[in-house]
């Protein structure tokens, strides 16, 4: 694992970004096309911004997956990350092929299910991820499960994942958020060949000291990542305050 930390949000996002057109580029010229994976979160703004502008990437010779889901809210809602998705990616750009969790789905673990027979047919060339305030990788929140091997799981949110999404504006109070979501497995995001992890704020300052710096424990999911051959972590002066 490799940290790589700059002055300001702008200028770690931009550098994130760097790195993952590269890794899809290499991607679409070796394999002929890209198999990626994306966060969102407010963390992932200014990275899928960036991203979103690069004129080099084939973006119809990539495959889309979606890292997680609310269960039971429809895409209209504010908070959907499908509508995350399609405003801030899928729209700009036009991914090749897009596949999205449906968190209506009448049938949660059928929606896993088709899910994890699609992407067991693919090997995912990079994955963008964040980590949460409570150390979350996806919606893995501590005790997060390290040996499933299923690629998409139903997890329970957490209170303080809860908060986290109150405090970044996404709900109007903790009663109105889901308590349970749709999430990529740690397994499965360990997969990919590369991970960009983008953390920027202070308020992710002590989650990234307990996962970059402390053991690797299900406890703080996101220490996971110290594993990984090549993953990249992206910190700003905020969020690396305390390493």
């Amino acid at each position: 694992m490799n940290i790589f930390t700059a002055t300001t949000k702008r200028e770690t996002s931009e550098a994130a970004a760097h790195v993952a057109s590269r890794k899809l580029r290499d991607a679409i010229t070796t394999n002929g096309q890209a198999s990626f994976i994306v966060a969102t979160g407010a963390s992932q703004f200014d990275f899928l911004a960036t991203l979103t502008a690069d004129e080099t990437i084939d973006w119809d010779n990539t495959t889309m997956f979606h890292l997680d889901e609310y269960i039971g809210i429809p895409e209209t809602h504010p908070a959907s990350f499908r509508k995350y998705l399609r405003e801030r990616l899928v729209d700009i750009v036009h991914p090749g092929t897009v596949y999205f969790l449906d968190g209506e789905a009448g049938d949660p673990q059928a929606e896993c299910d088709r899910l994890n027979r699609i992407i067991a047919q693919h090997e995912i060339d990079v994955a963008f991820v964040g980590i949460g305030e409570n150390g979350h990788l996806a919606f893995n929140d501590p005790p997060a499960n390290f040996e499933t091997e299923d690629p998409y799981i139903l997890v329970a949110l957490d209170e303080a994942c809860r908060l986290q999404q109150v405090g970044e504006g996404w709900f109007s109070g903790l009663d109105a958020v889901p308590t349970q979501a749709i999430s990529m497995s740690i397994r499965q995001i360990l997969k990919a060949k590369t991970i960009v992890c983008t953390v920027p704020d202070e308020r992710k300052a002590e989650a990234v000291r307990n996962c970059l710096h402390g053991e690797i424990t299900p406890m703080h999911p996101a220490s996971i990542l110290q594993t990984h051959p090549d993953c990249t972590v992206f910190l700003d002066a905020g969020s690396a305050s305390l390493l």
